[in-house]
């Protein structure tokens, strides 16, 4: 069984509706307070209070001022919606102002502009792409999730640079380097590595309908910037006349989700609700989380493809540049023959990575081999589940890989590295020592 987290954002989504929901489903505010502050910036204040949205019960998460008024937040954020009924008559509930127009609050709608909000999130100094990567090195996140953070802010700058044609360092960050935005990013990061799923996946985006004003001018729903990080991504536009996906809930849930689709079959664990400012009629504007247990049927997840061509490098220099890939935190390395321009025979480097890994390992590349130059995409991978069975033999204990799809044996094999030392302790052939853990461990299964 895996934990299953399913974004159903039949409403759409934006930073603070995934940190709401998150709350909602029992992330405490005082430790993702903990998180933000570790930043050492000054991002204000963050607070929660419960909401209704179309008589939905939801959590409303707001970025207010250092040392300004915010609502009253909630005492306790370990409420959950459970699987089953709940009252809403439990809860106290807030009523926020009603929808507006776009026509009378237009939105600067680069990345990190909330149209969810209406004016509650405040304006703070703004931070340059540098500067938010050397704070969230500084911080106290774990790893995995200080490169994810500075990835998910390098896929902004490249979608501004994309929409206007010039190179990323270019870019002026002021609206992705807003407290508001940072705030959102880094704490969605945090909450996600809490929740521990196992799988993310969520719906096809309800991006809205209408238009919205942006710095340059009347644009279509979705934004420019939106539009870009949903490339590749199943979306629709409901009656809804009102833009409901923002930039950085487009960020978000792209670079988290690993498939797009129907809600996989599971166990309903627990429901959270994070809700947008506004609040329509007959609409909930309110992203849907939802945690359970699944049966995998295969690990999906998203990668990134690194690849470069190479004909004047020392041949001894590959053997080093692969170990250090893969210390690096590369999934895979590989060599191929090309015949390359000039008719120079060349070689293929190939390196598979999780998508925060890309700038680290393509910095190993331009720095160890004679590339001037590296492409790199997004793709998804299917993996088997896998798992070590142990099975003793006269030779000692042999582990033996076992792969697995929806609980199905595909694959087994002996560990080679452990078949060849035995091999060699015994000074015995390597494939006796493979046949014979293979025979006991078959034997093993037939009987049980």
């Amino acid at each position: 069984m895996a934990k299953t987290l399913y974004f159903d954002c039949f409403s759409g989504a934006s930073g603070d509706m995934i940190l709401g929901a998150l709350l909602d489903l029992g992330l405490p505010l005082d430790a993702l307070r903990g998180a933000l502050g570790s930043l050492a910036v000054d991002l204000g204040g963050v607070s929660a209070d419960r909401v209704l949205r179309a008589g939905v019960s939801a959590t409303k998460f707001r970025v207010h001022a250092a040392g300004g008024s915010a609502p009253e937040p909630v005492e306790s954020h370990s409420h959950h919606h459970d699987a089953g009924p709940h009252s809403h008559a439990a809860h106290s509930h807030r009523h926020e102002p009603g929808p507006h127009s776009h026509d009378t609050h237009p939105h600067p709608h680069e990345p990190g502009a909330h149209s969810h909000e209406s004016g509650a999130h405040p304006h703070h100094h703004h931070h340059s792409l540098k500067e938010i990567a050397t704070a969230i090195g500084r911080s106290e996140l774990s790893a995995a999730a200080k490169d994810r953070a500075v990835h998910l802010f390098e896929r902004l700058a490249e979608a501004e640079a994309a929409i206007h044609a010039m190179p990323v360092e270019k870019v002026h960050l002021h609206e992705v380097g807003a407290a508001d935005s940072i705030v959102d990013i880094v704490g969605a990061v945090y909450g996600l590595e809490q929740l521990g799923a196992d799988r993310i996946e969520s719906s096809p985006l309800n991006v809205g309908s209408g238009t919205v004003t942006c710095a340059h001018g009347v644009f279509p729903v979705p934004a420019p910037a939106t539009a870009r990080l949903l490339s590749g991504v199943p979306v629709y536009s409901g009656d809804v006349q009102m833009e409901l996906v923002t930039p950085t809930g487009a960020l978000l849930i792209t670079g988290y989700a690993e498939r797009f689709g129907p809600m996989p079959a599971m166990t309903l664990d627990k429901i959270g609700y994070g809700a947008g400012d506004r609040d329509p009629q007959r609409h909930p504007n309110v992203l849907r989380m939802i945690v359970g247990e699944s049966a995998t049927a295969g690990h999906t997840s998203r990668v990134v493809e690194i690849l470069c061509e190479i004909d004047d490098m020392n041949p001894q220099l590959f053997g080093p540049l692969m170990d250090q890939l893969q210390r690096a935190g590369a999934l895979d390395v590989f060599y191929a023959p090309v015949q390359m321009k000039k008719n120079r025979p060349g070689t293929l480097v190939t390196v598979l990575a999780r998508p925060e890994d890309r700038e680290r390992l393509s910095a190993i590349l331009f720095a160890e081999t004679t590339t001037i130059g590296v492409r790199y995409q997004e793709m998804f991978r299917e993996c088997l589940d896998r798992e070590f069975e142990s099975v003793e033999t006269p030779f000692g204990a042999i582990r033996v890989k076992v792969a697995r799809r929806a609980g199905r044996i595909l694959n087994a094999a002996p560990e080679f590295d452990e078949c060849a030392r035995i091999a060699s302790e015994r000074s015995v052939p390597i494939k006796d020592v493979q046949a014979l853990a293979m025979k006991l461990w078959l034997d093993r299964n037939r009987t049980s």
